[in-house]
């Protein structure tokens, strides 16, 4: 007896070669799974391969449990179907063979008679998929064979795609720790000229909502009156969160929202930025009420920010649905799309963005409550109107201090803002003090008094 094997499909200008243990499979793009049958019996290894030819697979026979572990050691198998009973080995010993050589090899068992104890045998040592009894029903096997090659490739294609995960999360590891090399680096570079905004420059940099408040600087930076607008809504609103009993996820996801929300309006032209809603014709209204949908494709492209973007693209719908760009109405609005309603419309009122004439507070709070229900979600605005009416906690003091009084351990209570509206550090930046030596030096080299909102637990 000899092994037989198959060589895949040659083109079709050339015949492919006659072979007696093989039946060819046509030539294809990916690989034809490889089906080895093992019978000391001739008649059941026709039928087997009659049964197989027209599915393509590359059928691969042998007349004993040695011969087809010869096979196995030589060819990559894909599935085994195996006689019970053979001479010199049994399917149950070489399945137990072949599992211990190739544990992926899928392993099916032909037994033609009733041995419960043999068939238990091989289903327990060689970890068998099926086993089917002869005469085998031809729809049935042709079933259990396909089912079984596909789960392999699936199982295959999943152990693939893990390994392609582990090495691109491995190259990722490489590139940012050679990212930040280089922008320790450049730091380093920078740190020759101006240490102390290198050094704040620096911590900005390291840490996901700093990086966030510097892309929310970008729209500011062309508009004086909105200075500050993002920030402020942002913490308003994340206190407002907090308060109505969002988790620490959401919360962070309604404040980074609120630092991004005007993100769509870096295209627009300065004309459109320095007219109020209120003064805007109805082209330019119809431009502007753009800025929700550019804001959240801008910031779809990052994982991390998919949430925020779906608040940001909902922040200007109104509770009676008369809102925009989707008309959304009621619980229909994401809740952290419903607190930056309230909170933006509040700082837009009093920095003249909203309507035409600034609003003090006071008034701006009013309207609010007037048109709860309305504009506004009635649960928000309470939360809104708690907050607001919120005492400050208790043994804090805030203060305006230059460098030369400042002391490791103080807390800014106020983002530090450069003359050209850069922030240099963040609000509840813990100073230490190296940081306090280059506010110093920084305040020395630029001769301007720089000042810092600081406060001190007591």
């Amino acid at each position: 007896m000899s092994t037989a094997t198959a060589p895949f499909a040659p083109p079709a200008s050339a015949p492919a070669a006659a072979h007696p243990g093989v039946v060819a499979a046509p030539a294809i793009a990916t690989p034809v799974p490889t089906v080895l049958c093992v019978d000391d019996e001739a008649n059941v290894i026709s039928s087997l391969k009659r049964l197989f030819r027209p599915c393509g697979y590359r059928v691969i026979t042998a007349l004993s449990g040695a011969e087809g572990l010869k096979v196995c050691a030589g060819e990559t198998v894909d599935l085994v179907i195996s006689d019970m009973r053979m001479p010199e080995m049994d399917g149950a010993h070489f399945l137990e063979q072949v599992r211990g050589n190739s544990p992926e090899t899928i392993r099916i068992l032909l037994t033609g008679y009733a041995d419960v104890e043999s068939t238990i045998a091989a289903i327990n040592k060689g970890e068998i998929h099926r086993y089917i009894s002869k005469p085998w029903d031809d729809e049935e096997m042709l079933l259990m064979v396909r089912q079984a090659l596909e789960r392999r490739r699936l199982e295959q294609e999943n152990r693939r795609l893990e390994a392609l995960a582990r090495r691109q999360n491995e190259e990722l590891r490489q590139l940012n720790e050679g990212l930040e090399a280089l922008v320790e680096q450049r730091t380093g570079e920078l740190r020759q000229s101006n240490s102390a905004l290198a050094g704040a420059n620096d911590k900005l940099k390291t840490g996901f909502l700093t990086s966030i408040k510097v892309f929310s600087n970008l729209i500011e930076l062309r508009e004086g009156r909105e200075a500050g607008h993002s920030r402020r809504v942002a913490d308003l609103s994340r206190r407002i969160a907090k308060r109505m009993g969002m988790s620490a996820a959401d919360g962070q996801d309604v404040m980074v929202a609120a630092m991004l929300h005007d993100i769509g309006k870096i295209g627009l032209p300065d004309s459109l930025l320095a007219k109020s809603a209120a003064a805007m014709n109805a082209e330019e209204l119809a431009l502007m009420k753009k800025h929700t949908i550019k804001g959240e494709t801008a910031l779809m492209p990052l994982d991390q920010l998919r949430g925020v973007a779906r608040l940001v693209r909902a922040h200007h719908e109104r509770f009676d649905g008369l809102g925009y760009p989707d008309g959304l109405a009621g619980d229909a609005i994401p809740l952290g799309a419903r607190i930056l309603a309230v909170v933006n419309d509040f700082d837009a009122m009093q920095i003249g963005t909203l309507a035409p004439k600034r609003m003090p507070a006071s008034e701006a709070q009013d309207y609010i409550k007037r048109t709860s229900g309305k504009r506004y979600d009635p649960q928000v605005v309470a939360a809104f109107l708690a907050e607001q009416g919120a005492a400050a906690p208790p043994q804090v003091r805030d203060r305006r201090v230059s460098p030369d009084d400042l002391r490791p351990g103080m807390v800014l209570t106020r983002d530090l803002i450069s003359d050209e509206g850069v922030l240099l550090l963040a609000t509840d930046y813990v100073l230490d003090m190296a940081l306090i030596k280059q506010m110093q030096d920084f305040q020395s080299v630029d001769g301007r008094p720089l000042v810092l909102h600081v406060r001190e637990v007591v």
